[in-house]
């Protein structure tokens, strides 16, 4: 388990974590999310003992990290998969973590069969992809069946086949009674991993629940409608500040109201409706809406003027 009580950081003027209190608790995947710079490496960072906090208190089995006679076995974390000696093996990486814990050569292989390195664990570090330094990062962290597993960004430059062997693995150590804490910026793959979620943003907590309370409370309604008058539904629906998207002649997809609206008001108007199929938000979706004031950085879509356009034809 782990739990932080107003944990803060600060770096000079910047205040990187802002007094946040939150418990990652055993038996489930708890989802850590949040805009670049909202404070989630850092916070991670604070976990295991990488970083000390401003102010607060964050413990991690009932524990400081510093406070665990053999942290391995408390605490397996990735946090930089590209924190390895390029030289070595990663076997011989392995071995070397291992020796610091007793940690006996049979359960290097295990870990090295479990994260699909076999085929490469003679080879040196340096020469990896980017996808088989995340998965010796994985293997690291699990090499002394910690009770707690901490992944930042896990799945990145993972494979389709990759990124769903990390959402099992998630899913089966959490079954087992662990601690899983997982962050990731893959919306899709957060939505089928994990249970729990705590979204940060500039260094506060934003929301923390389980994932279907956020997507009902903060994701948009959405509703497959087939009806033979769409536009007089678009149009009565309109007016409620509802949004449609027409997939077919006769089908729509609208955005902004319930399935029980969109059966009022076509009954109101005696609109015959064949087919009302109600879509679940999206995280990406209730994420966007969660972060929308919380986002440092963003992002500008360049357009050309038509005068701009008109000038370079000229030329």
């Amino acid at each position: 388990m782990i739990e932080a009580v107003e944990l803060s950081k600060r770096y000079g003027a910047k205040t990187a974590v802002d007094g946040i209190s939150f418990s990652v608790k055993p038996g489930r995947v708890t989802g850590f999310l949040g805009p670049n710079g909202a404070g989630k490496s850092t916070t991670m960072r604070m976990i295991v003992g990488l970083d000390n906090p401003s102010g607060g208190d964050v413990r991690v089995n009932g524990k400081h990290y510093a406070q665990h006679s053999a942290p391995l076995r408390e605490v397996g974390a990735l946090l930089d998969a590209k924190a390895v000696h390029t030289k070595r093996s990663a076997y011989n990486h392995l071995r070397a973590m291992a020796a610091t814990h007793g940690i006996p050569n049979s359960r290097v292989k295990e870990v090295i069969d479990m994260t699909g390195l076999g085929p490469v664990a003679k080879k040196r570090v340096g020469g990896f992809s980017l996808g088989m330094g995340q998965r010796l990062g994985i293997a690291c962290a699990l090499l002394g069946d910690p009770h707690t597993v901490i992944l930042d960004e896990p799945v990145n430059g993972l494979d389709p086949e990759g990124v769903q062997w990390v959402r099992h693995l998630a899913k089966g150590l959490a079954s087992e009674g662990r601690t899983v804490f997982l962050s990731s910026h893959l919306m899709s793959e957060m939505a089928l991993t994990a249970d729990h979620l705590i979204v940060i943003g500039r260094g506060r907590i934003i929301a923390d629940a389980p994932i279907s309370e956020i997507l009902d409370g903060h994701g948009h309604s959405r509703a497959r409608v087939r009806t033979d008058r769409p536009g007089e539904l678009v149009r009565a629906l309109a007016a409620d500040g509802v949004s449609s998207q027409h997939l077919e002649p006769e089908l729509l997809e609208i955005t902004g109201a319930d399935s029980r609206r969109i059966a009022e008001v076509a009954l109101a108007r005696q609109i015959l409706i064949y087919e009302l199929t109600p879509l679940q938000a999206s995280l990406e979706d209730a994420y966007m809406q969660l972060t929308s004031d919380e986002v440092e950085y963003h992002s500008h879509t360049l357009t050309q003027t038509s005068d701009t356009a008109g000038s370079k034809e000229g030329k």
